[in-house]
């Protein structure tokens, strides 16, 4: 049995670093001798000691067979996974490899509509035909959360030829779907389930959260270890159950992603924060949820404000939830999301995860405290009594229509294409992909028809100021269609 107490990567590091060998190999800064000195004394000795490359000693992601293969070992125990693999490409690189994996050109994949930006550019590059399945859509907060088991069992109906359905779970709200049943009726076809588990890597080490997609029986998922779990920004892993796929498979898919240039640095706090997960994770989450349900209570105490709890739980699509994301709905305080993380930067110092036109989005990992907690509600507090003492009218909830798939988002993509101004645009069928980031979730997909409440939804974001991109023209006056 192994020990979740040790570390072999990061260990086998600093062993390497203390040794001090003499470096005739890249990286050229060999250990920040060759660095800018203020960078260098920013990023600190025992970092640039490690930031290092796959010599024999330090073992190959490409190819392990020594520590980094002992490490992933020891992950796919803390996950259950059988297998376990290091992304350094984040989770995007391991969700378009947990893709690639599974279909080809021509095969199906049952899909959300509110699928990150990621998993579109897989199904470009692997040339399979997605069907999309609409998840439940929340006319209150203006957002999407998971999808009802009715409606993936009808798309299993619908396309019995199916390979895989892609699930978010939990959602970038921290709403969970019923995973087990969506497994249970997708296995019962021999159809593969994948996890977008990009914000979900906690829910494994505490029986208060969803269920992890692990526990579940799914048999892959791409999670975000840097998100919520301790790692660096940018560390991610890809759990593998096998069964209806190959974990070599996998593994090779994920290689013809990955950079040969491998960051050390990002692999160690992988190892690094799988032994906090494992060791003392429930604990310490444990701490976070009281955290979080505190700063819930209290928010909801704010006139005006309003951040949802356990009583959001009234279907499959909304089947649990993680209680340490806040997300909390301003659109009765009368001014956006958006200004809402604008007034916390500039006049509290604090900074959101994200906003959008009708709420903001916090997270509680087990790094708060009850000060920074109580730090965030004062702001919220006095924040709303300034916007009360100013003639504000309530923002009314707008959620855009969803466009019809005219053609395959490849083949739009791929088509032969034209130039035009967004409004230009209605009634086309779109080659751009236009989304607000973060969190990345498209509002056009390439193939779809753009119509008016769309490109209205697109230019109320952008006036707003909100983060709109995708096109070419990175002010979104024009966009790219498929020439008719």
């Amino acid at each position: 049995m192994s020990n979740q107490q040790d570390t072999p990567l990061f260990t086998a590091l600093r062993k390497h670093a203390e040794r001090q060998p003499l470096q005739f190999h890249i990286p050229g800064h060999k250990t920040g001798l060759a660095m800018d000195p203020e960078f260098r004394d920013f990023m600190g000795q025992n970092a640039l000691s490690i930031d290092l490359i796959n010599i024999g000693p330090l073992d190959d992601l490409m190819h392990p067979t020594g520590i980094i293969a002992e490490a992933q070992a020891l992950a796919a125990e803390a996950f259950g996974a059988d297998a376990t693999y290091f992304s350094v490409q984040g989770t995007s690189g391991a969700i378009m490899a947990m893709i690639l994996s599974v279909v080809g050109p021509g095969d199906e994949i049952l899909v959300p509509r509110n699928i990150h930006k990621s998993v579109l550019s897989a199904i470009i590059l692997s040339g399979a035909r997605p069907f999309f399945l609409q998840p439940e859509v929340d006319l209150h907060l203006g957002i999407a959360h998971g999808l009802r088991l009715e409606t993936v069992i009808a798309g299993l109906d619908t396309h019995p030829n199916a390979k895989a359905v892609l699930v978010i779970n939990p959602t970038y709200f921290g709403v969970a779907t019923d995973l087990r049943s969506i497994v249970h009726v997708a296995h019962a076809r021999g159809v593969l389930v994948l996890v977008d588990e990009a914000h979900g890597v906690h829910t494994y080490f505490h029986e208060a959260l969803p269920d992890s997609a692990m526990q579940a029986g799914c048999d892959l998922s791409a999670t975000s270890v840097h998100k919520l779990g301790g790692s660096l920004t940018q560390s991610s892993v890809l759990n593998v159950r096998e069964g209806l796929v190959r974990a070599r498979h996998v593994h090779s898919i994920l290689s013809m992603l990955h950079t040969t240039s491998t960051s050390y640095l990002l692999l160690a706090s992988l190892d690094a924060a799988r032994r906090q997960l494992a060791v003392h994770g429930r604990g310490r989450i444990a701490n976070a949820i009281t955290l979080a349900e505190d700063a819930r209570l209290r928010i909801n105490e704010i006139e005006g404000l309003y951040c949802f709890g356990r009583e959001i739980l009234q279907s499959s699509a909304t089947f649990a939830f993680d209680p340490l994301k806040l997300t909390i709905r301003v659109a009765d305080i009368g001014i956006s999301g958006y200004e809402v993380e604008g007034i916390l930067r500039d006049h509290y110092n604090i900074e959101v995860e994200m906003s959008d036109l009708y709420n903001i989005l916090c997270i509680i990992s087990f790094g708060d405290t009850e000060s920074s907690v109580a730090q965030l509600i004062h702001a919220l507090r006095d924040l709303v009594e300034i916007e009360r003492l100013r003639t504000h009218v309530p923002r009314k909830i707008v959620v855009p229509s969803t466009p019809r798939l005219a053609m395959p988002p490849r083949d739009a993509f791929y088509a032969d294409s034209e130039v035009v101004t967004l409004r230009e645009a209605i009634g086309r069928t779109i080659a751009d992909m236009i989304m607000v980031y973060p969190p990345g979730i498209p509002i056009l997909l390439p193939g779809e028809i753009v119509t008016l409440d769309n490109v209205q939804y697109i230019e109320e974001n952008l006036a707003e100021g909100l983060p709109v991109q995708g096109p070419d023209d990175p002010s979104i006056q024009t966009v790219r269609v498929v020439r008719e």
